[in-house]
């Protein structure tokens, strides 16, 4: 394995030790001074993060340039990073968390009769959310509800960072899949009537088509498209977001019913189009709480994965 440089060393190094100490300090605080502390944290990484904040204000311009003026898109870029403070707060503050009895204390589940609904067809139930809130928090609820999902992500490049993650999305009876690997395994799960959790709101190097987000085409993962079609497992949507009342919200949605026409290429793209006007319709309810620092138009058109 290749040598990193010695400043990406103490860089994720130090970010290590920092996050070690935020979940040591994470439950010595009253919940609700540990979420403005964090969001606290959140405000100074945006003063002292210039790119993250050039990306997140240039993002925010690009999908509501034309209903937001500039004072406000600045205004709400600022709220994005205190915001993903409050939530990795919770996160880091779950970890904690041994109970579905402690969990309810500060996360309500909405819709859950969806899921039951869905589940009692049979043919697997593939969980459809995206990086909006403190979105892990949804598998730390699935697990603890027996539901046992295997998430699908994408592995950090620190391998310490990568395993804290593993540890915590293993918890509790989830199973941590890395993205691209162990296909084989999704679909037997579906096809035994499991769950799956899958993310397809950020442009990743995994094989992509090209759909209408917020008016802009973006290369979008198909992996979940996929598999629905091949298993016919039922595609629920579910999202988390920190609400005015301080509690974590999950909700679980009716199934989004699959397009089937018999044409394969037509059917990735309209289906992959539904599940993204779904992440489209959350963000715009919740956009400051996305992660807009992501670059989620920087494929240009024929640089997709096929």
């Amino acid at each position: 394995m290749e040598k990193r440089p010695l400043v990406k060393r103490i860089k994720y190094s130090s970010l290590y030790i920092f996050i070690q100490f935020l979940i040591f300090s994470s439950n010595l605080l009253p919940r609700k001074v540990w979420i403005a502390f964090c969001g606290w944290l959140g405000k100074l990484a945006y003063s002292v993060s210039p790119k993250p904040r050039e990306r997140t204000i240039y993002h925010l311009g690009l999908a509501f340039g034309k209903e937001k003026s500039t004072q406000e898109i600045v205004r709400l870029s600022k709220k994005v990073f205190i915001m993903l403070g409050k939530n990795a707060g919770d996160i880091l503050r779950s970890l904690k968390v041994r109970t579905l009895k402690d969990l309810n204390k500060f996360l309500v589940t909405h819709g859950i009769e969806n899921y039951e609904q869905a589940f009692a067809k049979g043919k697997g139930v593939m969980f459809l959310t995206s990086h909006l809130g403190a979105f892990d928090l949804q598998i730390t609820n699935m697990a603890m509800r027996g539901l046992n999902p295997n998430i699908i992500g994408t592995a950090l490049k620190d391998e310490r960072l990568n395993e804290m993650l593993w540890k915590y999305r293993n918890a509790h009876g989830a199973v941590a899949i890395q993205r691209g690997k162990e296909s084989m395994r999704l679909f037997k799960v579906l096809k035994s009537g499991g769950s799956i959790a899958i993310l397809i709101d950020q442009d990743t190097k995994v094989k992509s088509r090209f759909v209408d987000f917020f008016g802009m085409k973006a290369a979008t993962p198909i992996g979940a498209t996929v598999l629905a079609l091949r298993t016919g497992a039922a595609v629920v949507p579910t999202y988390i977001h920190l609400g005015a009342d301080g509690k974590q919200h999950m909700h679980i949605l009716p199934e989004i019913p699959l397009v089937i026409t018999g044409d394969e290429e037509q059917d990735l793209i309209v289906n992959t189009q539904n599940f993204t006007n779904f992440t489209e319709k959350i963000v715009r309810e919740h956009p400051e709480q996305w992660v807009w620092m992501h670059e989620r138009w920087k494929t240009g058109q024929g640089e997709e994965i096929n």
